[in-house]
């Protein structure tokens, strides 16, 4: 056996299938209903997302919920730690549950700085206690096969309105984080008020009378 098929029997069969599944999308058996969002997934029967109008199919599989950072997704840590091996990958809080994300995130591209700590597959900035940012970045790096399993998802494409757009309102009320990537502060400049200056007052010429 060679030591690339070694490494994916570390990882559950059904790891892969989900990174590459998309949730949160209206599920085509239950259109009629009001929540039909797909945000379930069925470890037993890997066939895609699922609605809760769906579970009523797998009564007694293993079902886990994905939930939503920031146009990303998450699964608590709670669910998925007793599943496979989160160790490594940085956590974050988001309504006073720990989560990891699935997927590699696409990042905006920074200056030629070298973070302190990145991720080992994409590259992202980290705390110094971890090596990943996320599961499918570190079933790409353990697996050796990051093209086949690294999925990045795409960006937010909405309208967006000049000063702090809908996805920061809702990433600043809902999310807080206990492990957040240091980035360096930007010095704050104090501009002292230019006055201007008063010019000297001069006496307007006076007439010259004959």
């Amino acid at each position: 056996m060679s030591e690339t098929a070694k490494k994916k029997l570390l990882w559950p069969p059904w790891l892969s299938s989900l990174l590459h599944t998309t949730f949160f999308t209206p599920c085509s058996f239950h259109t009629g209903l009001s929540r039909n969002e797909c945000n379930m997934y069925c470890l037993d029967c890997t066939n895609g997302a699922l609605c809760s109008s769906c579970l009523i199919n797998h009564y007694d599989h293993r079902i886990i919920q994905i939930r939503r950072s920031s146009y990303h997704d998450v699964i608590r840590v709670a669910e998925i730690q007793s599943l496979v091996d989160i160790s490594g990958i940085q956590t974050y809080v988001i309504n006073g549950a720990k989560v990891v994300f699935l997927n590699e995130r696409l990042q905006p591209r920074m200056g030629k700085a070298v973070a302190t700590n990145a991720c080992r597959n994409c590259k992202r900035s980290l705390l110094e206690a971890f090596d990943f940012c996320s599961l499918g970045c570190k079933l790409a790096v353990t697996t050796s096969s990051p093209s086949s399993i690294s999925k990045p998802q795409k960006l937010h494409s909405g309208p967006r309105k000049a000063g702090i757009n809908e996805e920061s309102k809702y990433f600043l009320s809902n999310i807080s984080f206990d492990c957040i990537s240091p980035t360096a502060q930007t010095p704050l400049i104090k501009m002292n008020r230019i006055k201007r200056r008063k010019g000297i007052p001069r006496r307007a010429p006076m007439g010259v009378y004959s």
